[in-house]
């Protein structure tokens, strides 16, 4: 002992950055781990974790959710108005939106402009005040996309009169849906719902949707794996950059159009419009990675993440393993660039439905030039999460946090580590009680 304490020592420290800091000032020579406990500390969640890793029950249900993730084939095949598609929009008033649920009082300000918008758009108030009541009065359902095979970009407002993409899985003939991408600027996504909005979403409805209808028709279904798969090799992420995706899309779209009985004005419009919008083709890659991540959903006991999606104030994932069942999270604020004249306190807090397509990541399908064409990587494992504290990362835009304004900046964000850890819980309580455990 002695003799070791006479030689140069090296300290590797763990834990509090502060204690590295003095063995520096007196001297020494030090590493800091950048290290913490897994599951945010918390004891019993630690435990489930420990029990769950390497459970054999957990990897066969992550090895079938993670091949029929894989296996998944989505097609665009239609353009159809919400309550053609969404048997629940013929039912009662329906405005579905972004993320987790959440009432109406606790919304943030973009998706309350946005529904608000919506429900004028519908037709079912003539004002501002009026479209408020009626939400108040609970005269107006509101629910996530994601309860009903749909996603919408940030607030993620579909009604029933509005357009939607609809792409297919060709394995399994299940459909996912999207809204149409309005372009940047004041949009209702962002909560603006000024009569020059509505104006767009109703020549959206009017001239744009019969025109990509109509170019399916002649093109026959879009294969999206392929498409996205060029996109990234081309500079695309195909979340907040699509310039090359919606480029490829074009090549598809514009000649099939030419070749519609459509009039040469309604064609010339409706390319205008896409050819004028680099973020034309996102909503279709968000209705391509719900499709595959569907696919993967619903495996007993899988600790695949399927869904991960924020309303403007919580971050929600589920699991596959987990059902429907929600693990919900206070949104983290996007590290970001913001436009001139906005900062931090502008903005809302995470928002959107787009974050699904962090959550599909990549598959063998999907490579990287920068990588030597290697796969990028895929599937989300809550356990993995948990365990070493690697937050998935989210690409976004900036919406300001009153209705009206519209997008301030863009940047980057992380789920929040709380609700991994509860979905742990959740998890590990549903192998236990397969196996007549008691938690």
């Amino acid at each position: 002992m002695n003799r070791l304490f006479g030689q140069p020592l090296k300290v590797v420290n763990c834990g509090l950055s502060s204690f590295a800091d003095n063995l520096r000032l007196a001297g020494g020579d030090v590493i800091h781990a950048n290290w913490q406990p897994p599951a945010l500390g918390d004891v019993d969640a630690g435990l489930d974790l420990a029990w769950l890793m390497r459970h054999p029950l957990v990897e066969a249900a992550n090895e079938a959710a993670f091949a029929r993730y894989l296996e998944a084939q989505p097609v665009l095949a239609d353009v159809v108005t919400a309550a053609d598609a969404l048997p629940a929009m013929n039912e009662r008033k329906l405005i579905l939106h972004s993320g987790p649920p959440i009432a109406w009082n606790d919304m943030c300000g973009p998706v309350k402009g946005a529904i608000i918008g919506a429900v004028m758009l519908e037709g079912w108030a003539a004002d501002h005040a009026a479209a408020e009541r009626l939400i108040l009065d609970g005269k107006v359902d509101l629910e996530p996309c994601h309860h009903h095979d749909a996603v919408g970009p940030m607030a993620g407002i579909i009604s029933p009169s509005m357009p939607l993409f609809v792409v297919e899985n060709k394995v399994n003939g299940h459909r996912t849906y999207s809204n149409l991408n309005e372009g940047l600027g004041k949009v209702l996504r962002f909560g603006a719902n000024s009569t020059e909005v509505l104006e767009r979403l109703r020549w959206m409805k009017a001239t744009l949707a019969p025109a990509l209808k109509a170019a399916l028709a002649v093109s026959g279904e879009i294969e999206l794996k392929p498409l996205m798969a060029q996109a990234l090799h081309m500079g695309d992420e195909v979340h907040n950059r699509n310039s090359a995706a919606t480029g490829l899309f074009i090549k598809r779209i514009v000649p099939a159009l030419l070749g519609t009985p459509l009039p040469l004005a309604q064609i010339r419009e409706a390319s205008a419009a896409i050819i004028a919008n680099d973020h034309f083709f996102l909503n279709i890659s968000m209705a391509a990675c719900k499709s595959m991540m569907d696919a993967a959903a619903n495996v007993p006991f899988s600790s695949m993440v399927t869904v991960m999606a924020r309303n403007g104030v919580n971050f929600g994932i589920r699991l596959s393993g987990t059902g429907g069942r929600w693990f919900q999270a206070k949104a983290n604020p996007v590290e970001g660039l913001f436009f001139p004249g906005y900062g931090v306190d502008d903005a809302a807090a995470d928002l959107g439905d787009s974050a699904i397509t962090e959550t599909a990541g990549g598959n063998p399908a999907f490579t990287l030039p920068a990588l030597n064409f290697a796969p990028t990587a895929a599937g989300i494992d809550a356990r993995k999460v948990a365990d070493r504290g690697i937050l998935p990362v989210i690409n976004t835009g900036i919406a300001h946090k009153e209705a009206g304004v519209g997008q301030i900046g863009a940047g980057i964000t992380t789920a929040p580590m709380e609700c991994f850890v509860e979905a742990i819980k959740a998890l590990a309580d549903a192998v236990k009680h397969h196996e007549g455990r008691a938690s």
